[in-house]
């Protein structure tokens, strides 16, 4: 007997079975939403009016609201370092950035460890990213990028391709666009012609704006010309009790040479010094703030830096409505999670300080928004805690892809699917700056932040243990005090939450990996002022007069760049 037909059955029935596999995954892949994770530079989220700031009626944001109205939002969502480098490697790898190696503004991500678009491509997705991407080593892992080279530029923008050349050297510039419509141009050109439509997209859609300086498109000049922004509280009145020694200095001498400025206070950076030469149609004519007191040219300041930072915020806004009315139009609106969110938070003038860095509240939260029709219940807001390293598996999750063990992040798809926090879901988030006093000085620092307190550790030295400034602690009551206003640390009836809050910052410290073993010098001076006993604190007491007079030195000799973060 021949065997022949007998392995032609066997052949027939293992090819149609094979089909039925291909066809079957396939079908699911078609099923699976697409995902589009748009991500802001430096937009706070108090000034998306879905979350109700005091922005939200002089500067609203329909089209970001309409994820918020439509699907989900996070009122405790959290960057695990607040700068751009850092805060987009978490997201792409899941990572926190002692793990990723991004600890600063010279991070990277090298091709092969770019996680996100792997595990999605590994998923059957066609991957892209557009827009600012920020980080050294070239996205080599998406299947499509068009990126801008560092921070880019707002107006006539270079866009880095891939190409014959090494990566950075294929180019082309958008000209006589401003960089918010090139990257929705960008964007909406690849949905159209660039991807492969049988498979379901990832898309990082990333903006530059609102990063400083704020240069917004021309034709938002007139929006909010004649409007007095509101001011935050803090922007003129620092409780006595805000604040520690570490951002202090004893009895307030080093209040002028912590953070940058709206006003006057700082001698080495603010934004009343910057912003006149840089737009001055925003100031009197012949703006010279010698004629003017210290209150109107920190109103002078603060008006110009917020319209133009809300001029871009506009621009981002109606370019979301074009990006929008494609996808529905083209049927897919429904069919996509759209995410929106920023790297991380901002200061708007709140404590008389500007940019982010800080675990304050304004610049440690970030906006986080969600919707896909059918799976996420319209109109729901979430105080779960989520940080940015648990963006990812949450995605990956949505798109049926496999979540690497690498990955220390968690998903929170069941959340927003059944609108119940996950059982054993965090209740901490883990924050640690660490360009100690670089660009805008901000001590490096390290915290816990609950549902209900924030506890900072200023500990006060670079990753050599050098350029040193007093070491503090400081506790806020975000439930009494949602502005942090008032540092309760030494409160009596507090005692034993710093002790608890302590123990619990230790124990996460653990969990995530940040043992220390980076930066051993480091290390050694956060432990030697863990305690913050007596001795510590009169040890402060003497490295702010050094500090002191360090930088008076400095500034005498006209240093104002110098390179803090490394080196004694």
């Amino acid at each position: 007997m021949s065997l022949r037909p007998l392995f032609g059955l066997w052949a027939w029935r293992n090819l149609s079975l094979l089909v039925c596999l291909l066809w079957t995954s396939v079908a699911s892949a078609a099923e699976r939403p697409n995902i589009l994770y748009i991500m802001s530079d430096d937009h706070a989220a108090h000034a998306i009016s879905a979350y109700g700031g005091r922005l939200a009626e002089v500067a609203p944001t329909p089209n970001i609201d309409r994820l918020a109205n439509e699907g989900a939002l996070f009122t405790n969502a959290f960057c695990t370092n607040s700068i751009c480098s850092p805060s987009r490697a978490c997201v792409l790898t899941g990572q926190y950035d002692h793990i990723n190696g991004a600890f600063d503004l010279s991070g990277r991500v090298p091709p092969g460890k770019q996680m996100l678009a792997i595990q999605m491509k590994e998923a059957g997705y066609q991957t892209a990213m557009i827009g600012k991407w920020h980080l050294k080593d070239e996205p080599a892992d998406f299947d499509y990028y068009c990126v801008l080279p560092g921070q880019g530029k707002y107006h006539n923008p270079e866009f880095r391709i891939r190409g014959e050349k090494p990566w950075g050297k294929n180019t082309f510039q958008a000209d006589g666009k401003h960089v918010t419509d090139a990257i929705t141009d960008i964007t909406i050109d690849w949905l159209k012609a660039g991807r492969d439509q049988s498979k379901p997209f990832f898309l990082m859609h990333h903006f530059k704006a609102p990063h400083d300086y704020f240069d917004n498109a021309p034709r938002y000049e007139s929006y909010l010309r004649d409007t007095n922004i509101p001011e935050p509280e803090t922007l003129w009145h620092r409780d006595p009790a805000f604040g520690s020694i570490a951002t202090r200095g004893a009895d307030d001498e080093l209040l002028p040479h912590i953070g940058t400025s709206i006003g006057g206070r700082n001698p080495r950076r603010s934004y009343l010094g910057d912003l006149p030469k840089l737009y001055p149609d925003e100031f009197p004519e012949g703006f010279d703030p010698s004629n003017y007191t210290d209150e109107q040219n920190t109103r002078f300041a603060y008006n110009a830096y917020l319209k133009k930072f809300l001029r871009c915020v506009k621009g981002i806004d109606d370019n979301l409505g074009r990006l929008f009315a494609y996808l529905e139009q083209s049927g897919q609106l429904d069919n996509t999670l759209i995410i929106y969110t920023a790297d991380q938070g901002f200061m708007l003038g709140e404590h008389d300080y500007q940019d982010k860095r800080w675990m304050y509240e304004q610049s440690q939260r970030m906006p986080f928004l969600a919707r896909l029709p059918g799976v996420i219940e319209p109109g729901q807001r979430f105080d779960t805690i989520i940080e940015n390293v648990d963006y990812g598996p949450t995605m990956l999750d949505f798109a049926g892809a496999e979540i690497p063990a690498t990955v220390q992040g968690r998903s929170f798809r069941s959340l927003l699917e059944s609108g119940a926090e996950p059982e054993n879901w965090k209740q901490e988030a883990y924050y640690r700056y660490w360009m100690h006093m670089a660009h805008h000085d901000n001590p490096a620092h390290l915290g816990i932040r609950t549902k209900t307190h924030k506890l900072i550790f200023y500990y006060g030295c670079n990753y050599d243990g050098g350029y040193r400034t007093p070491p503090g602690w400081e506790l806020y009551d975000l439930e009494n005090d949602p502005m942090e206003t008032r540092n309760v640390l030494d409160a009596p009836e507090n005692r034993d939450l710093v002790v608890d809050l302590k123990q619990r910052l230790a124990d996460l410290r653990d969990q995530v990996g940040d043992d220390g073993s980076h930066y051993p010098k480091c290390e050694a001076i956060v432990r030697e002022f863990w305690d913050d006993d007596q001795q510590d604190r009169e040890e402060a007491v003497a490295l702010s007069h050094e500090f002191l007079r360090r930088r008076l030195a400095e500034l005498e000799a006209g240093k104002t760049n110098v390179r803090t973060w490394a080196g004694e």
